[in-house]
């Protein structure tokens, strides 16, 4: 594994979502923006580690083998997509937080 200091600049631009596994007690990495990039840690720290890794081992594969490479998720364009999407569910009469009845 290459020392962060080492490392590409845009591999620390994606995105990573750390979730405890307790099914196998690790941290489960995702990289959502490259599909199929997944791993794994121990410890929050070292999924980290883990996420960057997997997130240059992604691209430099990617890049050899002639496919596109997607940019990584910008925090301004994911809080627009949440707010347009709160909007919609406002529009159509169910929000988050809006009880939802099980009756008909």
């Amino acid at each position: 594994m290459m020392n962060t200091q080492d490392m590409p600049d845009d591999v620390g631009r994606y995105s990573l979502v750390i979730e405890w596994s307790d099914e196998d007690g690790l941290y489960i990495v995702t990289v959502p923006e490259l599909p199929g990039c997944r791993t794994h840690g121990t410890t929050q720290i070292d999924a980290v580690a883990m996420g960057r890794d997997a997130i240059e081992t992604w691209l430099d594969a990617n890049r050899a083998w002639g496919r596109p490479i997607p940019s990584p998720r910008l925090y301004a364009d994911r809080v627009r997509e949440e707010d347009a999407a709160d909007a919609r569910r406002r529009a159509e009469g169910t929000h988050v937080g809006t009880p939802v009845s099980a009756t008909p």
